[in-house]
């Protein structure tokens, strides 16, 4: 069994910048990927960025310039830098560990984007 808990959500104005943190313990095997995906109300969930244990990242269009994904695998920790925040960034960010093809979720965390 995988745990993955997620901490840095909260409110930020426009143009403000937030750090999420996501800590994976348990039975977690040596190559596994992980990243955030977001879901905003009335949305389906997306993926935002995520990283391999080899430190090749995916983003989202919708992101790209303005979050870095970065990991420290001695930690099991997987962080996502977010900078220029808009409106449309307010969503619940839930951290994702994949691995032999099973797929890990952490319980989410509000980030709101308002002035």
């Amino acid at each position: 069994q995988v745990q993955l808990v997620e901490s840095g959500g909260g409110l930020v104005q426009p143009g403000g910048s937030l750090r999420l943190s996501c800590a994976a313990s348990g039975s977690i095997f040596s190559i596994y990927t992980m990243g955030w995906y977001r879901q905003a109300p009335g949305k389906q969930r997306e993926l935002v960025a995520d990283m391999s244990n080899i430190g090749s990242a995916n983003y989202a269009d919708s992101v790209k310039g303005r979050f870095t994904i970065s990991r420290d695998n001695a930690k099991r920790t997987v962080y996502l830098q977010m900078s220029s925040l808009k409106p449309e960034d307010t969503a619940v960010y839930y951290c994702n560990l994949f691995q032999s093809g099973y797929s890990y979720w952490g319980q989410g965390t509000q980030v709101t984007v308002s002035s």
